[in-house]
Parts: structure tokens; C-alpha cells; sequence
């Protein structure tokens, strides 16, 4: 345990020395984030382990020495290729492997580690050029990003804080406790102009000073990592990758604001995330670097994990205190605001993990250089997590004011054979579709404002010609009705009416005056909604009626554009491939279909509910949706 900075920055000196030996050896790094993880991640660093040791090659590293013949083997987290796991980095020659599985391990031990060969078939494969290529810096999908947050890709250890703090990990914390007052601090941050990245925007520096100047004597910092947008990942990734970029954020905004105390709300389905930043709480307080009389400053500040259940609505900040409280997560009110009244009534600072992940960051590297990226309103870097049918999905980091064609063509290489672009869905279930119009739009709080739309967590999915825009509302919907609280009406009730007006549109059933009620309850639901989740759950109802009405009126008139909704369609039998043998018939639970038997049999159409288990018993594939 470090008694004061100055036997920290030795310590810190010591570890730097180390890690550039360390790499300028042979390394082996192992992603093992959850996307890597999901496809056999583990499996991999365990063979890795078992080969090594059998040929006695496995190394200790110590801060007293290295092995200068042995080879180290370490966990790294997400590297952001995620569609192209299990990853494995070699240093020192940077080779980066994809799609690695056990079976491979040997012949890199013999190939790469041992004699510094490449082995090709491993390589990445670029999605813009299609060529293969030895390492992933090389890529034209590393080249186009920024990593500002993600630094140290694929050659940093998630689980280790020597590796943060010889990457110059907790300076930015030594920086701030020993020669900058809590209000220099505040000034900085209000400087950079970062804004909240839980979606919101809302410039950081001022919730602080807020916070700051809150009469209490009790103060709590609270980390948001709550994340429950489906498709969205970001937090997941960064507490997993490097969980004490976020610790040391918290810790410099419990010195700011006056606080003594800090909770991480971490949703439970992320228990590797849970998992990592609960050890890098522990590994924090046998340095010193958390808990009483922090580095000898007489500043005194703790932290825990609160899990939370899997509620989305919990992400809203008052619902998320409650939770922490031991209360049902139902938001309340505003005013008064967190920062007057939070965690049991005391002055709360609330921000999410990307936030927290900005501030060391800042504070070590300084504002100009923090402005340089981004935009003057919106500076900075954002983590997006992108999904859809593209050559290349997963996480990437890119500039405030990078446009939507940048990511989906310059990054991900673009769709993959036989999809054509047709919208994005940004934000979250709270987001709004955009349409091809808006495809050389900069993102950045203010341009995605006026459009209608929000950064959101960061969640970006993309959506091809195939996909009826009708269902995507309907898919959104269905999801935020499921999570609001229940408190108010207008998002309890209201939602469930949007929804159920949205099945008539893809069964079928949908008429002129079901479209007009639902523009108007939608935008009812958004101005009479009590919080965010109330007053955003119409956002993919709103932007598709206004970008894509067309389609809803094509539902009305008979016809799914997309030809996604199943209700359009009927199920018919080929009587010239059709044998007669009524399998078809006994399957069909509605009696539907007649015949007899040698004979091509018929499906009766109003009775027909297209449950398609008729299709998928034919043995002779005779049955087909048309």
C-alpha cells in the first residue's frame, strides 16, 4: 500500500519498465471479451496454457525480473472485432489472429512464438479490400476510427491493474490530489465540454459543479451501468476491457464534488463485467488508491457493486437510485434534481461508464488536446456498438461528426452479399429510425437532435431492404412496453395501445383511422410520459410514420413492402410436387388442409393461421409462402 504519491510514481516507473521489456518479448494475448468468450475464447487461453507449459516455455513476470526464454500469456479485453473471435495478438511481431479455435494452438506455438512466422489463414480479413492482413492496425477498419477510450488494443490485460498503471494508469488521480483543487478539476471538465454519454448530453462539468455546490455534508458518486439497450454493449465492453479507467474516473469525481462514497450499478446479465470491476475495486484498495486516507491526501473515498435486476427503466436515473435504496426501480419527479436530492436524499452525482472513462484521460493529457477530436459542441470521441448484415460488426470508436456512411462503408466494410442499405435505427428502442437522406449526417448531439433522433447509449443497427419498417416500430415497442414501471399512464397504458395498434398494421388489419390514432397517441405518449422511457418509447413509431409512412399505408392497402409480414403472404401446395401422402393435413392444427390421399391436397386460406408447420413437415418440400 502506497503511503504517498511519491512511492506511487516510483512504483509506477518501475511497472513502465517492465511492460516495454515485456513487450519488446514474446507475448500472447488472448481477447477474452464476451463476444470472443461466446465463441470459444477460453478454450483457446487454456490451450494456449496447457501447450506452453508441456513445452516448459511458460513464463512468470515479476516486477523483480522476466524470463527472458519463457513466453507470457495474458487475458486482453474486447479488441472491437467482435464478428471475427476468438482474437489472438502476438507480440512482439503484432500478428493479430482471428477466428482462432484450440486445434490452431499448436502451430502458432511452433510457427509465430518460436520461430516469428506468420501464418496467414489466421490474419484478419480486411472488409473493405477483402485482403487479408497481418495486423489489425493495418486494417482500414482500425484506420478510420480513433481510439481515445479503447487505447492499447489488443495488447493491454483486462484483469491486471500493473498493466493500467503502466499504461499511466491513476496519474490523472495522483494529478488531482496533490496539486489541483476540486474546483481546478471541475473548470477542466467544464473546459473539455465533455457531455454525458448515457445519451442525455448533458455537459458533465456543470453536473458537477452542481454537485459540488449542493449543501450537504454527505455526498455519493454514482457509475450508471445500467445499459439495456438491445444491440448496445459499449459499457460491457470498456468495464470488461479496462474497469479501472472508469474506477479512476469515479474516484477524481469523489474529490470534486465532496463525495465520500460511490456505487457501480451494473446490470447482474453481465457478470464478467460485475466480476472485473469488483477486482479492480479490491486491487485498488491494497494499493492504497482507494478507501481511507487515499495516498497519504487525507482524502477518504470507497466504492461497491450495486447489481442491478434487468430493468431498463432503471437506466433513468431516479429509478436507478432507487434501486440502489433497496426500493422497487420506479423513477419520480424532477425537480429536485440528483444533484440537490439523490441517494437517500443526499446531493448524488450520476454518470455513465463511458463519462467516468473520459476523465482521466482529460485530466492526463489535457482539454486542447481532448478538443481536438470532435466537433466544437460535441468534442471527443463515442463508442458505438454496431450490428446488422455488414462485412464487419462489433465495437468500434469513432470521432463526434463521423457520419453514418463513414461507419458503414469505411468501417465495417459495408453489407454483405445481397443486402442494400434502407435505414439505421439510433439510440436504442428510444432511438429513431433515419432513412439513406441522412446517411452524410455528422453525429453529434445537436445535428441528431434536430433530426429527431439521439446518440443514445451508442447503439447502432443497421437495416436492409428486407426488413419491414412497420415491424422494426412494432419490435421497439414491444420491448419498452414490456420494461416501463408501470407508474404512469400514460406510458403504461399508452404504450400497450401503440402496440396493439401496430400488430393490425403487420396481421393485416390495419385502417386509415388506426394510422391516425396512432400518430396521435404516440405523440401523447411522448409529452405526457413522467420520465425518459415514457417520453422516448415513441421515437421509432414517430420517425418511421415520418420517413417511411408509405409503408404503413401499403399494410393498410394489403401489401408488406418488405414482404417480411408473414400476414401478407399464404402458404399454397405445388400439386406438381405434391405426393398426396397427407402429412401435411395430420400436422396442421387448425384442420386447414383437405385432400385425398395419392392426390395433391389444398390449404383453405381462412382457416390458415401460417403457423408453418406444414411447410416444415412436407418431406418433399411441396408447400411453400408466397
Amino acid at each position: 500500500m502506497f503511503k504517498n504519491a511519491k512511492e506511487f510514481v516510483q512504483y509506477a516507473n518501475k511497472l513502465k519498465t517492465l511492460r516495454e521489456k515485456k513487450l519488446n518479448g514474446v507475448s500472447i494475448y488472448v481477447c477474452v471479451g464476451t463476444g470472443c468468450t461466446a465463441k470459444g475464447a477460453l478454450k483457446v487461453y487454456s490451450a494456449f496454457e496447457e501447450e506452453l507449459k508441456k513445452r516448459n516455455l511458460l513464463g512468470q513476470v515479476t516486477l523483480e525480473k522476466i524470463d527472458d526464454d519463457k513466453v507470457t500469456l495474458n487475458r486482453t479485453g474486447c479488441c472491437g472485432r467482435c464478428s471475427s473471435g476468438p482474437l489472438v495478438k502476438i507480440m512482439p511481431y503484432r500478428f493479430f489472429y482471428s477466428n482462432v479455435v484450440p486445434e490452431d494452438v499448436p502451430e502458432i506455438v511452433d510457427r509465430t512464438v518460436l520461430k516469428g512466422e506468420p501464418i496467414e489463414r489466421l490474419f484478419l480479413t480486411d472488409p473493405l479490400t477483402g485482403e487479408k492482413v497481418p495486423r489489425i492496425e493495418d486494417t482500414t477498419l482500425f484506420k478510420n476510427q480513433d481510439f481515445y477510450i479503447m487505447e492499447a488494443i489488443g495488447e493491454s490485460e483486462c484483469d491486471s491493474i500493473e498493466d493500467y498503471i503502466a499504461r499511466g494508469g491513476y496519474e490523472s488521480l495522483v494529478k488531482a490530489l496533490t496539486s489541483m483543487t476540486p474546483e481546478e478539476i471541475i473548470e477542466t471538465v467544464k473546459a473539455s465540454g465533455l457531455r454525458g454519454r448515457g445519451g442525455g448530453g448533458f455537459p458533465t462539468g456543470l453536473k458537477w459543479e452542481f454537485t459540488r455546490k449542493a449543501q450537504g455534508d454527505i455526498k455519493f458518486v454514482v457509475c450508471n451501468g445500467d445499459e439495456g439497450d438491445p444491440g448496445a454493449f459499449m459499457n460491457r465492453t470498456l468495464l470488461e476491457r479496462d474497469p479501472h479507467l472508469v474506477l479512476e474516473g469515479m474516484i477524481i469525481a469523489g474529490y470534486a464534488v465532496g463525495a465520500q462514497k460511490g456505487y457501480a450499478y451494473i446490470r447482474a446479465e453481465y457478470p464478467f463485467a460485475v466480476k472485473m470491476f469488483k477486482k479492480a475495486i479490491e486491487d485498488a484498495r491494497k494499493l492504497g488508491l482507494l478507501g481511507e486516507n487515499i495516498l497519504g491526501t487525507g482524502f477518504s473515498f470507497d466504492l461497491e457493486v450495486k447489481e442491478g435486476a434487468g430493468a431498463f427503466v432503471c437506466g433513468e436515473e431516479t429509478a436507478l437510485l432507487a434501486s440502489i435504496e433497496g426500493k422497487r426501480g420506479m423513477p419520480r419527479p424532477k425537480p429536485p434534481f440528483p444533484a440537490q436530492s439523490g441517494l437517500w436524499g443526499k446531493p448524488t452525482l450520476i454518470n455513465n461508464v463511458e463519462t467516468y472513462a473520459n476523465i482521466p484521460r482529460i485530466l492526463r493529457d489535457g482539454v486542447e488536446n481532448y478538443r481536438k477530436r470532435g466537433t466544437e459542441n460535441s468534442p471527443g470521441t463515442k463508442m458505438f456498438s454496431v450490428a446488422g448484415p455488414l462485412k464487419a460488426t462489433g465495437i468500434i470508436e469513432v470521432e463526434f461528426g463521423t457520419t453514418l456512411r463513414d461507419i458503414i462503408y469505411n468501417i465495417c466494410g459495408g453489407f454483405v452479399e445481397g443486402e442494400e442499405f434502407k435505414a439505421v435505427q439510433i439510440g436504442g428502442p428510444s432511438g429513431a429510425c433515419l432513412s439513406e437522406d441522412f446517411i452524410d449526417m455528422p453525429l453529434d448531439y445537436d445535428t441528431l437532435k434536430k433530426a429527431d433522433a439521439m446518440v443514445g447509449s451508442g447503439g447502432i443497427v443497421v437495416i436492409t431492404k428486407k426488413t419491414c419498417m412497420v415491424e422494426v416500430a412494432r419490435f421497439f415497442l414491444d420491448f419498452t412496453k414490456r420494461e416501463s414501471c408501470g407508474k404512469c399512464v400514460p406510458c403504461r397504458e399508452g404504450t400497450m395501445q401503440a402496440y396493439n395498434i401496430l400488430e393490425k398494421f403487420t396481421h393485416g388489419k390495419a385502417t386509415y383511422e388506426d394510422l391516425k390514432a396512432l400518430e396521435h397517441l404516440s405523440k401523447t405518449i411522448k409529452t405526457a410520459s413522467l420520465c425518459g422511457l415514457g417520453k422516448t418509447a415513441p421515437n421509432p413509431i414517430l420517425s418511421t410514420l415520418k420517413l417511411f409512412r408509405e409503408e404503413y399505408i401499403a399494410h393498410i392497402e394489403g401489401e408488406c413492402p418488405s414482404g417480411m409480414c408473414t400476414a401478407f403472404k399464404k402458404y399454397v401446395i405445388n400439386p406438381d410436387i405434391c405426393k398426396g401422402c397427407g402429412l401435411c393435413a395430420r400436422s396442421c392444427p387448425q384442420n386447414a388442409i383437405t385432400g385425398e390421399r395419392g392426390k395433391p391436397y389444398t390449404i383453405n386460406q381462412e382457416k390458415c393461421v401460417k403457423c408453418g408447420l406444414c411447410a416444415s413437415k412436407c418431406p418433399f418440400k411441396a408447400i411453400e409462402l408466397v
